[in-house]
């Protein structure tokens, strides 16, 4: 019988067009979401379903840019990546383009603090493209 652990969400902005927040090319992939599961009661292994949403703007120039998206079993860069994908922006299209994605990790190895964290890190190849929102992004974990 499967049984439902946690479930979180990170809702850094609700509304489109509600921040506006520069990737930057000089450092790694910034952090957009960040959520921490309970885990503590998994009685088999643990599988984690995860969801984001992440609204991007072309530079004012616009360029040829492509958004690269990363979740990690963790919180640097370093850990375990479950997740990445890369799109370019249509540089026809002036306004906010919206990318989401959908994840899995199965048979998670259950962390000695109860605590599984998973963090997701956006980046861009082309200085000045910006974050505009929403963006959110979403954890839930299961056991047997």
């Amino acid at each position: 019988m499967t049984i439902l652990l946690d479930a979180r969400t990170s809702q850094n902005a609700s509304i489109a067009n509600s921040i506006s927040i520069p990737i930057t090319i000089l450092s790694a992939p910034g952090l957009f979401g960040q959520v921490g599961l309970n885990v503590f009661n998994a009685t088999g292994p643990i599988r984690t379903q995860l969801s984001g949403t992440v609204a991007c703007q072309l530079p004012l120039l616009p360029l040829a840019t492509t958004i690269t998206l990363i979740v990690v079993r963790g919180t640097s860069l370093t850990d375990p990546i479950i997740y990445s994908s890369s799109e370019a922006l249509n540089i026809n299209l002036l306004g906010p383009q919206l990318f989401t994605f959908t994840a899995s990790d199965f048979n998670v190895p259950p962390p000695a603090s109860g605590l599984l964290i998973y963090t997701a890190f956006i980046g861009s190849n082309i200085l000045g493209t910006v974050r505009v929102g929403p963006e959110s992004f979403n954890a839930i974990a299961y056991s047997d």
